[in-house]
């Protein structure tokens, strides 16, 4: 049923004539606002409502009317699009509660304006008043906030502002998290009250912090840099201040080689292995990959035309092109064929939704169902988006790979320790070792500078200068 036919037969719907009407209306606004044709269904996402709805609230409409916005959409997507998902209750519940509070408030001002003789002031008063309310974070919906995920009202205000600064960045949740952790034991430490604002810490605390974290809790260089980025950005962003000078105690950057696989360690471990774990496996020991990279690949990275795997977004929100290995070719094959058949089975359940990243998602709407996007590893069960609430299906934990190298290796008799990141370091090796220039390796690892491929130099499997140990020369 398109749009059309919907704001036609709307009225069978069992609603009031008048409130069939309504809804009508709103629902020709969301189509107008969602850039659809009324010949075409209408893509209903809660993000999109979320976004809808600030539009609405930033025209003055009253949160009684986008109330009724909501459950109009809501009334779309139970007629026409038979689907139980996206949950629009909570944004109607949280309007209906905002609401009530914005008629107790003219209410309130009207009868207090009866004493007013300045002209104009009820309007003003009333105005501020409205603003502050719809400032005011609900239970589980601010309109301030829904344009990039919920936040928890009951985190203090820096720790809110810190997580809409990273989503409005589009940093991935990984770093909010990271972020959110050093900010939050740094003000636990300094700010214990969560009313207090932090205005009088600065350059003497983080110092101190930061020396603390190095001296007595003997964390790493780069656990120490996360540490002091995350302050960076903290006081830059949310405070608006600049720390001007740092001079904590820092920990030793100490220089380790790689660890690094045989060829013919790599060729049991792999042989010890079965399914999509060994086509990951497969994936990063033969085309260099990064665990994230591997589970993040969407079916159309992978070009079997040209020989390629295209990674998006890789370390440093860098795109790079690596090998296709032809000896993983058949698995790809079978793998692509059964993320198809997921997604179409999701797809018959009303879901079949994929993340995508924020450009992406505006520029492309539909794109999130088309089965290009699907991840190529999809998670076996669907899951809820921690920022927008929508249910999904992810990719795969990258728990899977670890426990799955982690039995292989024990099956083989590997009994050094190793993660799955030792893939990647064997790939540079093993290349290295047979004679591919170190620039192109350079380019299929990603690496910004040559620098930091020349490391895999130090672990080659040959004498570089053709030494001799002394107790050999004696036996």
């Amino acid at each position: 049923m398109s749009v059309e036919s919907f704001l036609k037969s709307v009225g069978m719907c069992g609603l009031v004539p008048n409130v069939a009407e309504r809804h009508a209306t709103w629902i020709g606004r969301y189509a107008g606002y969602s850039r659809a044709g009324r010949q075409w269904r209408l893509v209903v996402e809660r993000e999109r409502v979320i976004d809808f709805l600030r539009s609405l609230r930033d025209t003055g409409v009253p949160a009684r009317e986008r109330r009724e916005a909501v459950l109009a959409i809501a009334c779309y997507r139970d007629v026409v699009l038979c689907v139980a998902e996206p949950r629009l209750g909570d944004l109607a519940d949280t309007l209906e509660g905002l609401a009530q509070r914005e008629e107790q408030a003219r209410a309130g001002l009207s009868t207090k304006a009866t004493g007013m003789r300045q002209s104009g002031g009820e309007a003003l008063v009333l105005s501020h008043a409205v603003a502050k309310l719809q400032s005011t974070p609900g239970p589980r919906y601010s309109e301030q906030t829904a344009p990039i995920g919920q936040l928890d009202p009951t985190e203090r205000g820096e720790i809110q502002q810190l997580r809409r600064e990273c989503r409005i960045l589009h940093y991935s949740l990984r770093t909010e998290k990271a972020y959110v952790g050093w900010v939050e034991r740094f003000l636990k430490r300094y700010v214990p009250e969560a009313r207090a604002t932090p205005d009088k810490v600065g350059e003497k605390e983080v110092t101190e912090f930061l020396s603390e974290l190095a001296v007595t809790d003997n964390v790493s260089a780069s656990t120490q840099n996360q540490a002091l980025c995350a302050l960076v950005f903290f006081f830059d962003r949310i405070l608006r201040r600049k720390l001007k000078f740092v001079s904590a105690v820092r920990a030793k950057q100490p220089r380790r080689l790689p660890t690094v696989l045989s060829v013919q360690e790599t060729q049991r471990l792999l042989a010890a292995m079965e399914g999509r774990e060994k086509l990951m496996a497969q994936l990063m020991y033969g085309a260099g990959l990064r665990l994230m990279e591997c589970l993040r690949l969407r079916v159309k990275d992978v070009v079997f035309e040209l020989g390629q795997i295209v990674v998006r977004e890789g370390k440093g929100n860098k795109d790079r092109v690596t090998v296709l290995p032809q000896a993983a070719r058949d698995g790809l094959l079978a793998q692509i064929e059964a993320a198809r058949h997921q997604h179409e089975r999701d797809l018959q359940k009303g879901y079949g939704q994929v993340w995508l990243p924020h450009a992406l998602a505006e520029k492309y709407p539909n794109a999130d169902r088309e089965p290009g996007w699907q991840f190529l590893f999809p998670a076996l069960k669907l899951s809820r988006d921690p920022r927008s609430e929508s249910v999904r299906r992810h990719h795969l934990h990258e728990g899977v790979l670890a426990l799955a190298l982690k039995k292989a290796a024990k099956k083989v008799g590997i009994v050094r320790p190793f993660s799955s990141h030792a893939l990647r370091h064997s790939f540079a090796t093993h290349l290295l070792e047979s004679g591919s220039d170190i620039r192109t390796v350079q380019d299929l690892l990603g690496h910004a500078d040559v620098s930091t491929t020349m490391i895999y130099t130090h672990v080659l499997n040959r004498p570089g200068l053709a030494v001799q140990s002394p107790l050999d020369r004696m036996a």
